[in-house]
């Protein structure tokens, strides 16, 4: 990929004011608003299925987040992204806890078979529970002898690339290292900073401007995911940096978000640390 193709990315989401429907985790739903806002698209919050097939037509593109489950944000997810599909607006899936319970597990699963469902965006763990209905998640952590490592890069983006075979979508995995993968090419990401693990949200966060980049990069999903990914990190390093002796997680949380209204594309072109596994 070359540099300008993130910078790219980033100025068509300033340019173009996206308005993306999240259907999200009512833990992280403010958060998820603003950063959206401060990334440079517009938000709309609904998960009631009489109100979801309206959002969805008015906007284009759609954050499904089953964080927060009950039956009928479920039936609300299942209207909403009918709609999306019918109107080719591009489907964010982020399996919150997948593999944690049965529900989640079923539901994150049904939604993938059902939907056509443009980026699966999630942990290690959360990722290959729903790509084998294992349950051995750690809540919405993830497991530890899931962690992406230098180790295990090339065989992290090995899986990443056969599950987006298996299921045509973009497959983000985040963590210390992100992998993004579509069927043929995988990239490793190396921005990030260890607090944003330390907050709630930062994962349903990046789901949200995932779908953002999605909707103002047409034709380009695999190369608006990798820069949504690396604009979050970099983010994360911006946040840390800021960071006095005095501050907390809270901080970090609000300097977070800071730091995606001020990324500019130049600044994400050179500080982006993206490299090409396939």
């Amino acid at each position: 990929m070359q540099p300008f193709a993130l910078k790219t990315a980033l100025d068509n989401v300033r340019t173009t004011t996206p308005l993306v429907h999240n259907i999200t985790n009512y833990v992280t739903v403010n958060d998820c608003a603003n950063a959206l806002l401060a990334i440079g698209a517009s938000p709309i919050m609904s998960d009631e299925p009489e109100d979801v097939r309206d959002i969805q037509t008015i906007c284009g593109g759609l954050t499904i987040n089953i964080g927060t489950l009950n039956q009928r944000s479920i039936e609300g997810m299942f209207v909403a992204g009918e709609r999306a599909s019918e109107l080719n607006h591009p489907i964010v899936l982020d399996p919150v806890g997948a593999g944690a319970s049965s529900l989640r597990t079923r539901t994150a699963s049904d939604l993938l078979d059902k939907l056509p469902v443009a980026v699966i965006r999630g942990n290690m763990s959360e990722v290959k529970a729903l790509a084998s209905g294992a349950t051995s998640t750690r809540g919405v952590d993830v497991c530890p002898d899931d962690v992406v490592t230098e180790d295990n890069v090339a065989a992290s983006a090995a899986f990443a690339r056969d599950f987006a075979a298996k299921t045509g979508a973009v497959v983000a995995i985040t963590g210390a290292i992100d992998i993004v993968a579509d069927a043929d090419h995988a990239f490793a990401i190396r921005n990030g900073s260890p607090l944003m693990g330390r907050i709630t949200g930062a994962g349903c966060m990046l789901s949200c401007v995932c779908a953002a980049f999605a909707v103002a990069n047409p034709g380009a999903l695999l190369e608006s995911q990798v820069a949504a990914v690396a604009s979050m990190g970099l983010a994360g390093q911006m946040a840390q940096e800021r960071m006095g002796g005095l501050d907390g997680n809270a901080s970090f949380r609000t300097y977070l978000i800071d730091a995606l209204y001020n990324l500019s594309g130049d600044y994400l072109e050179t500080g982006a640390r993206v490299e090409q596994l396939a």
